[in-house]
């Protein structure tokens, strides 16, 4: 039976029930000629209710019961039909725009109107996860389409250099193979980048007791050389940031905010700030850096994959426009967040807030 149909029989159940016994009150507790005044019922009532002689008998009550049975049976299914109905209209919006769903259409939306009750509740949340499988739909390919355009660069161009190779034999093999070992690093680079960037989406990884600041110092040190080489000065400065995580993550999170503060930074006497913090619920890691002004536009875009804030840098330290995408994802896998806000002379801060622990001091 459909729910329509057990809703509509409930309710004539329910009405026969009360008819049946209000009948029963009346025939029993309302019948003339009682003998004692009270409103309580003895022997009698119940004698005189069955008494075929009375006014009151079964040859008189009975039929009339009977029809006003009868009456309340279609009526209840009537109003019960009419009134299920009436209750379950939302259930067939939601309905059909889950068959839209399921049919690749995700842009409809219920938009239920009316108060705030349980299908109003139910269409809400149908309609919160439409669009966030919308988004992540778009996403996905957004991404799909970016990775394989990346990924064809690289690969395009070992092609086309293997084909010069082969037709020119007498072209020297020193200067080919650097070129193409690079080529070959950069495409392994970005195939790296993306099992990352799938790696923190599913969150499967171990979670210990890490420290922020002691990232901080271990990503500065292995980025030291490139920052002395572009002339970019490193500041690192900050309180002990407890924090629960993957140290391996989090120091490819703080690696990548630093090489891309480092990378896009002013061409002379650049700087870049590493700070840490912590508060009663959050660890904060922050890293600054100076450079060109960034329009809102360009700042809404940086966290997305391949997107750069800039134009493609010819260098050899420029990456494949992963690095705020994967340092966001890594900082959503420790349920923590990424904000980008541009500094008023120019540049990037980055602020990482991810959930604190209390150290425990003997």
């Amino acid at each position: 039976m459909s729910v329509r149909l057990r809703l509509t029989l409930s309710y004539v159940g329910f009405l026969m029930i009360a008819g049946a016994l209000l009948l029963a009150a009346v025939w029993v507790f309302l019948l003339r000629g009682r003998s004692n005044s009270l409103y309580a019922p003895d022997l009698s009532d119940f004698r005189r209710a069955f008494d075929p002689s009375g006014n009151f008998g079964p040859a008189v009550f009975v039929p009339a019961a009977i029809l006003v049975l009868a009456f309340l049976l279609v009526f209840g299914l009537a109003g019960g039909w009419y009134l299920a109905g009436r209750m379950l209209v939302p259930l067939a919006s939601i309905t059909d725009a889950t068959r839209m769903a399921a049919r690749g259409s995700l842009s409809h939306r219920i938009q239920l109107e009316g108060r705030q009750d349980e299908f109003r509740e139910l269409a809400d949340a149908f309609d919160g996860m439409l669009a966030r499988l919308e988004a992540h739909v778009a996403e996905q390919q957004r991404f799909a389409a970016n990775a394989s355009h990346e990924l064809r660069t690289p690969l395009a161009i070992m092609q086309t250099m293997l084909d010069v190779a082969r037709n020119d034999p007498s072209r020297e093999s020193s200067e080919f193979d650097e070129r193409l070992r690079f080529v070959n690093a950069r495409a392994i680079d970005l195939v790296e980048a993306l099992l990352l960037l799938s790696r923190t989406d599913r969150g499967s990884f171990a979670r210990d007791e890490v420290d922020l600041s002691l990232i901080a110092e271990e990503a500065t040190e292995t980025l030291l050389p490139l920052a002395e080489k572009r002339g970019v000065v490193i500041e690192v400065s900050g309180d002990i940031a407890p924090t629960i995580g993957s140290h391996a993550l989090l120091l490819q999170l703080t690696t990548n905010l630093l090489h891309n503060a480092i990378v896009h930074n002013l061409p002379e006497s650049g700087v870049v700030q590493v700070s840490t913090a912590v508060g009663p619920q959050a660890a904060v890691l922050t890293v600054e850096n100076t450079g060109d002004k960034l329009s809102p536009h360009v700042l809404s875009t940086l966290t997305e994959p391949f997107q750069r804030g800039t134009e493609r840098i010819s260098s050899d330290h420029v990456g494949a426009g992963l690095g705020l995408a994967i340092a966001k994802s890594i900082t959503q896998a420790h349920d923590g967040t990424l904000s980008l806000s541009p500094r008023a002379d120019g540049g990037l801060c980055v602020t990482v807030r991810l959930p604190a622990t209390v150290r425990q001091v003997p």
